[in-house]
């Protein structure tokens, strides 16, 4: 086992890695930025370095200042986390090249699911269910409108290398694709340095289904179920996230699990990774991406399972077989996450900065908050809005969701304006309650409620 590992990255899952770090008895080297001198991981991790200024590009995208902090303190592996360099396979390919265990998958994994078609040609191979769509890298404007008739409209131009829920553009006849497609190739070009795109057949009120895998470094591969993650925005990001999907039968579940691991399987996936589907209204189920990378959303999962997955990341990466398989994975009970952000729902959703004033963490049976705030706390403006996770357990569904509006009740941020009480309406909202939803849902419920983002 490790004896030390250095977090690349900021925040809550920087927070969240120390401490599965602080249990196994691993000494951790947190890395920060100027903005983030004073943060909780800074304060919590053995050791620290700065690798720059506030800007992201200029710190936690520093490859050079972060493997030099790696090999300055001794740390024998780096822990990314999710964004930043998680999912860069050069970043990887350095680490390998100094000595230096990166936790997380192959680079060739990270390369052949990192880009979108590759992955769906991938998957496809492997006999896992793709939407219909482009084979391959589309060049042209041409070779876009030739697809999409073939396929029908509604079609989504997706870049290859997005993530996020970026680089996204639903299209709903030829007029529009002819004016968005090379508009999408630059937006790719500037957001990822990478401007191929593809296209794919848009399935209206669908639901965003993923499933969390393991895979070990001895062939071994199971997944642990799936989380509903069909409550997002217009741009497609996540807002609520549940495990299990209460849509699923036990067949389906069994079903969109095995899709999940041979996916997993086609690039010999070791450690943890999300295999993300479209499900529809017919009860059909399509590979839409892979994330090779821990999510934000993974403590939901650890709710109902039992099985802590950062401790499982570093166990896979330091060369340990899983000491479970498939048969034995149990689910139990409903858990729900929260996504709570510095985001003032009346202004468009414009992310906050500035000092917390006040902070109280709610509390009780069931409920966990990652976060990285406490009062005083000063929110950095170079990064993203996420303030906190709040994850419930509860018997079933409608426990669990009760037991959230209890938690986000008690939650108090001051300082900054919060989407507290829009998540407060999403959860009080009949269609939520009755499992009706879809990815159509919250800009539904948005547009109702007179908010734009």
């Amino acid at each position: 086992m490790f004896k030390k590992i250095l977090i690349a990255n900021r925040g809550e899952i920087a927070v969240r890695i120390i401490r599965a770090c602080r249990e196994m008895g691993i000494a951790t080297v947190a890395v920060y930025s100027q903005a983030d001198a004073n943060s909780l991981s800074v304060q919590l991790a053995d050791e620290s370095v700065c690798v720059g200024p506030g800007p992201g590009k200029d710190s936690y995208l520093n490859v050079a200042n972060i493997v030099s902090a790696a090999l300055i303190t001794g740390a024998e592996a780096i822990h990314p986390g999710y964004g930043f360099l998680s999912e860069v396979a050069s970043f990887a390919e350095i680490c390998a090249a100094v000595g230096i265990k990166f936790i997380g998958p192959s680079v060739d994994a990270i390369e052949r699911m990192g880009d979108k078609a590759t992955a769906r040609a991938t998957a496809k191979k492997a006999g896992v269910p793709t939407v219909p769509g482009s084979e391959g890298i589309l060049a042209t404007e041409a070779d876009a409108i030739r697809t999409a008739h073939k396929i029908g409209y509604p079609v989504v131009v997706k870049a290859t290398a997005g993530g996020g829920g970026r680089g996204i553009r639903v299209v709903e006849d030829e007029d529009e694709l002819a004016r968005v497609f090379k508009m999408a190739q630059a937006e790719a070009a500037a957001s990822f340095g990478n401007a191929d795109v593809y296209l794919e057949k848009y399935i209206r009120r669908m639901r965003h289904i993923e499933v969390q895998i393991l895979g070990d470094e001895h062939g071994n591969c199971l997944h642990l179920g799936e989380r509903e993650c069909s409550v997002q925005t217009v741009r497609h990001q996540k807002v609520v996230e549940e495990a299990p999907s209460a849509s699923l039968s036990p067949g389906m579940r069994k079903r969109i699990g095995e899709s999940a691991v041979k996916a997993a399987k086609a690039v010999g996936y070791a450690n943890a990774g999300t295999v993300e589907f479209i499900y529809t209204p017919e009860e059909e189920f399509y590979f839409m991406e892979m994330n090779t990378r821990i999510q934000v959303e993974h403590p939901v999962t650890e709710a109902v399972t039992g099985i802590d997955l950062v401790q499982w990341q570093i166990r896979i990466a330091a060369g340990e077989r899983l000491s479970f398989q498939q048969r034995s994975i149990e689910w139990t009970g409903h858990s729900i996450e929260c996504r709570v952000t510095a985001q003032d729902p009346n202004r468009g959703f414009a992310p906050a900065a500035g000092t917390l004033t006040t902070v109280r963490l709610p509390g009780g049976l069931g409920v966990r908050v990652d976060t990285q705030i406490y009062s005083g706390y000063t929110v950095p403006p170079f990064y993203d809005s996420n303030l906190a996770k709040v994850i419930v357990w509860a018997p079933d569904r409608l426990q669990a969701i009760q037991r959230m509006r209890c938690a986000l009740g008690e939650l108090v941020i001051e300082g900054s304006p919060t989407n507290v009480s829009f998540l407060q309406r999403i959860l009080s909202d009949d269609r939520y309650l009755a499992n009706e939803i879809s990815t159509a849902f919250l800009p539904k419920l948005m547009e109702e409620a007179g908010l734009t983002i």
